[in-house]
């Protein structure tokens, strides 16, 4: 029998991310991913299933667009019966401060936007010390900055909607987040800090060696910002390298390609592909480069595919473990299935579904006996 993975940070090494994204669309429709989940509404048995099933940790969100709905005026009320859940439930969880979204009212190129982030996760760290003051909480200030800069300036898919300004935005969020950082640890001495960032590859076709220089820039580009938040590229911004406490990857099925100048012509390196990189080597790099613990923060893909794809990110993890790169936890991502951003389909992408009646669940067989023979263990009741 496999043995269960031991953690030497979190309360389980296999995890839950509830999806919190609440970014606006270019339609102009924000998101809302925990509310069209009802994960709010039963979260206490959302992370009740979770323990029953062997999972002591999760990933969730503050949404601050519910939260901060005039400037400075701050209102829990939609996560305080989670933060209450949680408790209950005896369930660790990491908290998205920002996971893609803002209010309507901030713009994120403004002087004050750091200074206006880091007095909202004032607030959240205040919030997080009367909920949980025995505790040692888990926060991530902005989940994947570089997503969110490419996306939101590169090809103009969600907010801020701008287009060549995406190192500007870059910094700013990079400098928010330390201001949040800051401000984390000045209101919770015990505070763990996540980063979750993409794990990514990006090759130069053998067809076109012209493109090595490229495809290299383009696969050193995702640590930009874990470099900016530790002081290692532009330290004007005041990155330092303690700012980086527990590194987060998301990594998923189509995170490794060949380079293209064009991002439509971009062909996708499955992990049957020769050219293929072993997520382990990945995890080797980045550990290198920061020295850091690391979890992934995010994994898993839809359909049928779901148990094969934790079977084989599982044996990777595995290796890399062996070779000594501490890799504490795997967090299936998400949780619940959920609606598609852009066309409201049906995700089959999580261990439950995400709808059905009122605080019930279906949960997909073949991915929790996988989990099971990847050594995830029933909770003893009590423990």
């Amino acid at each position: 029998m496999v043995q269960p993975p031991a953690s030497r940070l979190f309360n389980s090494f296999f995890q839950g991310g509830f999806e919190c994204s609440t970014q606006r669309l270019r339609a102009g429709r924000r998101l809302d991913v925990i509310d069209a989940t009802a994960h709010d509404r039963f979260a206490l048995q959302d992370y009740t299933r979770l323990r029953e099933i062997g999972m002591q940790t999760a990933r969730d969100g503050f949404r601050w667009h519910l939260i901060e709905q005039s400037p400075g005026e701050y209102d829990f009320r939609s996560v305080l019966p989670m933060l209450r859940a949680a408790r209950q439930a005896d369930m660790q969880i990491i908290w998205d401060l920002c996971h893609y979204g803002w209010p309507d009212f901030v713009d994120v190129f403004s002087a004050d936007f750091p200074g206006q982030f880091g007095r909202y996760a004032a607030a959240c760290a205040a919030v997080l010390a009367q909920e949980h003051a025995d505790a040692a909480p888990f926060v991530c200030p902005i989940n994947e900055l570089s997503f969110l800069t490419w996306a939101g300036d590169d090809v103009g898919y969600l907010n801020p909607f701008a287009h060549g300004r995406g190192l500007e935005l870059k910094m700013q969020l990079v400098r928010a987040a330390l201001r949040a950082t800051d401000e984390l640890r000045r209101g919770l001495p015990k505070v763990r800090i996540v980063y979750a960032e993409p794990l990514l590859s990006s090759q130069c076709h053998p067809d076109r060696p012209h493109e090595a220089a490229a495809a290299g820039d383009e696969h050193l580009g995702q640590y930009q910002a874990l470099d900016m938040l530790s002081g290692r590229l532009y330290p004007e911004l005041g990155g330092f390298p303690e700012a980086l406490d527990i590194v987060g990857l998301n990594y998923y099925p189509d995170n490794q390609w060949f380079f293209h100048p064009s991002l439509h012509e971009r062909e996708h390196l499955p992990s049957g592909h020769p050219q293929h990189r072993p997520l382990s080597g990945l995890l080797a790099e980045v550990y290198a480069r920061y020295g850091r613990p690391l979890f992934l923060s995010e994994t898993g893909t839809e359909g049928e595919d779901r148990p094969d794809w934790l079977r084989g990110v599982m044996s990777e993890v595995r290796q890399a473990r062996a070779q000594g790169i501490p890799v504490e936890g795997v967090c299936l991502y998400p949780i619940l299935n959920h609606a598609g951003w852009d066309d409201d389909r049906p995700c089959a992408n999580g261990l439950w579904e995400g709808g059905g009646a009122p605080g019930e669940r279906q949960i997909y067989a073949p991915l929790l006996q996988e989990l099971r023979a990847q050594g995830l263990a029933r909770v003893k009741h009590g423990s």
